[in-house]
């Protein structure tokens, strides 16, 4: 694989890093900033906004830009976004910080892919996009275990700017190694994405995929003040367990692969729907037990993001047959599906702490997420009743977010 693709992968993980270490700092920032919990969990709805619109709009915004150019333009947005956030004087600032990281994250990960099979002969695409993304993975493995570790230790801010130095690594990388006459795949307007928006079957999709992840992440993103008040761990120790989570989010989304392989997405999605139900219900009793609580979360991060290959599957799956002319469009609001739900899961699961309590998060995530298990199991039925039994033969997708 060329070097350059490796500068991607860099780029990759420290949007990843910066995605999720908020997670683990959320008690430490609200302290520190005078500010609620659930007002620091809105950092996390923020940023997930910012992908959600920036995927997108501004993908087809810039979709006459030089590609080497804006990868480079959204690589300064994404360290200048966390240098600003290592400077925060308040929250204001803060909110402001992530809205612009989460722009950059969006239109990354939309013209990521087109870049790194620019880069690779044709039969090592797919490799190649596997290889990118596996930054993200390994983000969560380690980025944000080490993140959440030296905001602890040395204050938050100091977070923020060690992601804004791998930012400028990231830069510097892409600038020498990324060659300049990267051909720009066509455009897709906005009229063309808001086209694949009136297609009922692929709303469906998009609303499995919200709520799947929207019910998750009312309790993710409490996870720290819930380990802390609850489970009694220590503030230094969050970061040990967000190790524990991000191993197992990289064994969950292999074995979530290859479920759906076996499976089928629509079956697979149903299982892991199901599973991540009962994890969460889980939460709501184990949490008060230091061992229950950590062994509930190694059990959730191994089916979190298990259901991103079945859902990426189905989705392009759905779209060849109700939108073949956008399939990628389709593919790609699927990726803001995914962090509309991050956004709204946080912002309700805020609402619920607020009103009800911490321990409330969990199980009325897990009654969410049912919900997408419920809408999966539709979308099966219709899929029988319309005579697509080719759907249920998957084909391995890329995970992203």
């Amino acid at each position: 694989m060329p070097l350059a693709l490796w500068a991607l992968t860099l780029s990759a993980f420290a949007i990843g890093t910066t995605e999720f270490v908020i997670v683990g700092l959320i008690p430490t920032i609200a302290a520190s900033l005078g500010v609620s919990v659930p007002s620091a969990g809105l950092l996390v709805s923020l940023y997930a906004l910012g992908v959600a619109i920036g995927a997108p709009v501004l993908t087809a915004l810039t979709g006459r830009m030089h590609r080497k150019h804006l990868l480079l333009a959204l690589m300064a947005l994404f360290t200048a976004g966390n240098l600003l956030a290592w400077l925060a004087p308040g929250y204001a600032a803060l909110m402001v910080a992530r809205v612009l990281t989460g722009l950059a994250h969006g239109v990354f990960f939309s013209i990521g892919s087109t870049i790194a099979t620019s880069l690779v002969p044709r039969d090592k695409a797919a490799s190649a996009i596997a290889l990118m993304f596996t930054g993200l993975t390994v983000a969560l493995v380690t980025g944000v275990p080490l993140g959440t570790f030296i905001g602890q230790t040395l204050g938050w801010q100091s977070t923020f700017l060690a992601v804004s130095l791998l930012g400028g690594i990231a830069f510097v990388g892409s600038l020498i190694l990324v060659p300049g006459d990267i051909a720009a795949s066509k455009p897709a307007s906005l009229l063309t994405q808001l086209s694949v928006l009136k297609k009922p079957r692929l709303l469906l999709v998009y609303a499995m995929t919200t709520l799947g992840y929207g019910g998750s992440f009312i309790a993710f993103t409490y996870l720290a003040p819930i380990l802390q008040q609850v489970s009694g761990y220590s503030a230094g120790s969050v970061s040990l367990v967000m190790l524990v989570y991000g191993v197992s989010v990289a064994f969950g989304n292999i074995w979530g692969g290859k479920l759906a392989d076996r499976k089928g997405p629509i079956r697979a999605l149903q299982i892991v729907f199901a599973l991540l139900a009962l994890v969460l219900f889980a939460l709501t009793f184990t949490a008060p037990h230091a061992w229950l609580a950590l062994a509930t979360v190694l059990a959730w991060g191994a089916v979190a993001f298990g259901n991103v290959p079945g859902l990426q599957v189905y989705v392009v799956q759905r779209a060849e047959r109700d939108a073949p002319q956008a399939v990628d469009v389709a593919s790609g609001l699927n990726i803001a599906a995914f962090n509309l739900g991050i956004a709204g899961g946080a912002w309700g699961g805020g609402l619920i702490v607020v009103h009800l309590g911490l321990m409330a998060t969990p199980w009325i995530g897990a009654i969410v997420v049912l919900g997408a298990f419920g809408l999966t199991t539709l979308a099966g039925r219709l899929d029988r009743a319309e005579g697509a039994a080719t759907l249920a033969q998957p084909r391995r997708a890329a995970v992203a977010h």
